[in-house]
């Protein structure tokens, strides 16, 4: 395949005279963006960066990550975006939140700068097909109708969602709405910018769901509707869910206590690592001073491929982001490899592993899988 036109790379992004490669970092450190989230990213990214400059780095040069935080703005993303393609990275890598990281992902295709998309998980990446961009993170479609088989395999059909007004909330509710009425399932919406988590329950009690899905935000209103539902006598019976992943950190053990607990989740790890993710999964532990979540995983796949691109291909764009459909690298959670798939604009890892867990009600601390998902689709080569 041939790369798309790439305008010319500025000074210092080929340079062979024995300086760093630079990748750029999007990663969300600030509130209103999900710190936790972005501090695992940010050790997975930092610890493959160590460990491929202690293998001798990229051509004998040694890697360096520029790290922009993007606080869960899609303004400031794209500024981000725009400062570390002055800098002259050779790719970028990271993001956690979905419309950021499409914000960031149309500013990448619009400079021609390779991105390397760690966590964002929704469909429309781009909103036109683009060779600049790849993704590690399973498409939102694919991993939320993995949830809604494991609610059906769970006898849950009449479901009810929480839900704030968002490109990626409003996706969400209508894959699950799409994938559940042909088998029967309905789905209401309940908009939490209008409703109180008290208002919440009496909607609940009156609609007879069994099931109520948080496609909130994290930790408010999450958190006071978990509470609210937990302690409404009415509702004793009803499974509260968050394919979205809000109680994979452990913030929210620490907000919820035991109430946190039995919630199914989304989380992209396979049920066992092998000796790669153990050995990495130890490491990212001793950084983070607890356990690694998915997201510490994925930042030290992204490094890991990248590094790989640029020991083959050089620290050229154009190269780059020709090689997508070439990449075959063992990643901490399988082998990589990037495909289009249908409906999809990036290059696509078809598929991580995919899982619904949940905090253990009687170990809140331990995480329980509940379901695992199939492979999905054949990608298209």
């Amino acid at each position: 395949m041939t790369a798309p036109p790439s305008p010319p790379s500025p000074p210092g992004a080929e340079r062979t005279d024995g300086s760093t490669v630079r990748i750029g970092a999007l990663v969300p450190l600030t509130r209103p963006g999900w710190v936790q989230a972005g501090r695992h990213l940010l050790a997975g990214l930092e610890l493959a960066v160590r460990d491929v400059n202690d293998a001798g780095g990229v051509g004998g040069r040694p890697l360096e990550l520029v790290v922009r935080d993007t606080a869960a703005d899609p303004q400031r993303a794209a500024a981000a975006v725009d400062e570390l393609a002055r800098l002259g990275v050779a790719a970028l890598a990271g993001e956690y939140h979905s419309v950021v990281a499409r914000a960031a992902a149309a500013r990448a295709d619009a400079l021609g700068l390779p991105f390397l998309c760690s966590s964002a998980v929704l469909d429309a990446l781009t909103e036109q097909p683009t060779e600049w961009v790849a993704r590690l993170a399973p498409a939102q479609s694919h991993g939320w109708r993995i949830y809604a088989d494991f609610l059906l395999g769970a006898g849950h059909s009449r479901i009810a969602v929480a839900t704030q007004p968002s490109v990626y909330w409003a996706c969400g509710a209508r894959i699950l709405r799409d994938h559940l009425a042909p088998r029967g399932g309905t789905v209401v919406e309940l908009d939490m910018s209008t409703l109180a988590p008290t208002a919440l329950c009496d909607e609940l009690a009156g609609h007879r769901a069994t099931a109520l899905l948080l496609l909130v935000g994290h930790p408010e209103p999450a958190v006071s509707i978990v509470r609210s539902v937990r302690r409404d006598r009415r509702l004793a019976e009803i499974m509260i869910g968050a394919p979205a992943g809000q109680p994979e950190f452990a913030a929210w053990a620490t907000s919820l206590g035991d109430d946190g607990a039995g919630i199914p989740f989304l989380r992209y790890l396979p049920e066992r690592l092998g000796p790669l993710g153990a050995r990495v999964g130890t490491a990212l532990r001793e950084r983070l001073a607890e356990a690694p979540s998915f997201v510490a995983f994925e930042g030290y796949d992204t490094v890991a491929v990248l590094a790989e691109v640029l020991r083959s291909h050089g620290a050229d764009r154009a190269g780059t982001a020709a090689s997508w459909p070439r990449v075959a690298v063992e990643g901490t959670r399988g082998r990589i490899r990037f495909s289009r798939m249908p409906g999809i604009s990036v290059w696509q890892w078809a598929w991580p592993p995919v899982q619904v867990v949940d905090r253990d009600p009687a170990a809140p601390d331990r995480l329980r899988v509940l379901h695992t998902g199939h492979p999905g689709p054949e990608p298209h080569r």
